[in-house]
């Protein structure tokens, strides 16, 4: 196995989304994704994610373990718990514990690694 350094940092054109508005917060926000890395069998990807204020529903299926580098983030599961998460924050979640909505309070990003294990 070859073992190289990958940079989080060098220049690569986002992939840009926006989440279906929700009613209590009719702005959606946008997303950008930079993937910098995806390993040959397209389980494990690593790189940033941004997003301007908002709110949306979350359904995450991987397993992700994220640093917050910059605002703050709230997520509330689907029994009504809620965490908040700020910089230099470190978020690790399995599939269901991020099936919920999640909230921007302001723009954020972090850096992830995310384990998507083949169905």
């Amino acid at each position: 196995m070859n073992a190289s350094i990958v940079r989080l940092d060098a220049p690569l054109e986002p992939d840009v989304s926006v989440p279906v508005p929700t009613a209590c917060w009719p702005v959606p926000p946008e997303h950008r994704v930079w993937n910098y890395f995806t390993d040959s069998t397209q389980t494990f990807f690593a790189g940033r994610w941004s997003g301007t204020r908002g709110k949306w529903r979350v359904r995450y299926t991987e397993n992700e373990l994220c640093v917050m580098t910059a605002g703050r983030v709230v997520i509330t599961s689907d029994i009504g718990e809620s965490s908040a998460f700020g910089s230099g924050r470190r978020i690790r979640g399995a599939g269901r514990l991020f099936r919920a909505p999640g909230k921007c309070w302001r723009d954020c990003s972090k850096v992830y690694a995310i384990f998507e294990p083949r169905t």
